[in-house]
């Protein structure tokens, strides 16, 4: 594939993603242009990154060659711009979630259908170990998967990786949870470790997904995201094995167990002068995971945004979907349904939307 070409919507913390990954990677992406309304926020980003800007649609899209565009804007405004791209025969990549509540994401798929050229930068999947977690679990090694534990990411995007794991695309789940409040000297946060010692409260979010014979377990506290001192935890069950972390165990035949380290294989460290990045994710001599963006210096995160980047690059030159609009759409409304039922102590059941298949 050659070069990705694509423009962004907006900007802000998440958007500044995109940039890093094109600069670091300047043979595979460019960010053409950018929309955003603030002068003084255009002049810092030509100023900063050499990109060129616009504060309206029309002139934003006026003679562009683009191969799509992220939409990275708040909440409310994604659906508007979704659907004016949309409309213009734009392919779409959107920041999550593409609508705020089920009304909107209601709206939004009424308006656009299944037809458009729409996806969601839902990169949780993508980053590194739990792309090889998701690799294993679906290779029939651990046996067919009854249970994924994940306690790694808040609401929707804790979601995808459950139905990932489990391998579910929108059955019935029934929801029931309960929300922990403790205290946690606060750590690190966007913009960098903290000043002094503060002692606030933390908020945690437990809820079960049951999928007829699977089961799903959201275990979330977000101080985990920055946190020093809160580790994530994910569990695969399957029939004759288990993910757990990094390590996995399964029977190779009923009395012989088989125990093995997910192992992240690093460049840059001690001897080794292949560059400060890594080359992927053994389990013993099988690559579960390989890292295309040797030699960038990306973190997981990058590497999975910049996964969906080449993804979308495939999806628009009749590639396969990868994350798509009704997907986000059933993440978010699960996630919604996560919040009903601890907000309200009741057990709720999803039901049919209109982006059901």
């Amino acid at each position: 594939m050659g070069k990705i070409t694509f423009g962004i919507i907006g900007h802000g913390w998440r958007a500044d993603f995109y940039l890093r990954i094109a600069r670091e990677l300047p043979e595979r992406f460019k960010v053409s242009r950018m929309l955003v309304r603030r002068e003084e926020t255009a002049a810092a980003l030509q100023n900063e990154w050499g990109v060129e800007t616009f504060q309206d649609l029309d002139s934003f899209l006026d003679g562009a060659e683009l191969s799509f565009v992220v939409v990275s804007v708040s909440w409310e405004s994604c659906p508007v711009y979704i659907r004016e791209l949309a409309d213009r025969g734009v392919p779409v990549l959107a920041e999550t979630p593409p609508a705020p509540d089920l009304d909107g994401l209601t709206q939004l798929f009424k308006a656009v259908g299944s037809g458009a050229k729409i996806q969601v930068a839902e990169q949780l999947l993508f980053q590194p170990m739990h792309a090889a977690r998701i690799s294993l679990a679906r290779s029939g090694r651990i046996g067919p998967v009854s249970q994924a534990q994940v306690s790694v990411a808040h609401g929707y995007h804790g979601v995808s990786l459950i139905r990932q794991l489990l391998d579910v695309s929108f059955e019935t789940a029934v929801i029931s949870g309960q929300r922990f409040l403790s205290s946690i000297v606060e750590g690190p946060g966007r913009y960098g470790p903290p000043q002094e010692e503060v002692i606030k409260e933390s908020s945690q979010d437990i809820a079960t997904l049951s999928f007829g014979n699977k089961l799903g377990v959201l275990d979330f506290t977000g101080d985990q995201y920055f946190s020093w001192i809160r580790r994530e935890r994910v569990l695969v069950r399957g029939i004759r094995g288990e993910i757990m972390g990094d390590e996995a165990a399964w029977l190779e035949d009923f009395q012989t167990p088989v125990i093995s380290k997910l192992r992240r294989v690093d460049n840059g460290f001690d001897g080794n002068l292949l560059g400060f990045n890594y080359s992927g994710i053994l389990l013993g001599s099988e690559w579960l995971f390989r890292n295309p963006y040797v030699p960038g210096r990306l973190t997981d995160d990058e590497i999975a945004i910049a996964t969906a980047l080449s993804k979308m690059g495939d999806y628009v030159q009749g590639g396969p979907s990868f994350y798509s609009l009704a997907e986000a759409s059933q993440d978010h409304y699960l996630s919604m349904l996560i919040e009903k039922a601890i907000t309200e102590g009741t057990t709720v059941t999803s039901e049919k939307q209109v982006w059901y298949p």
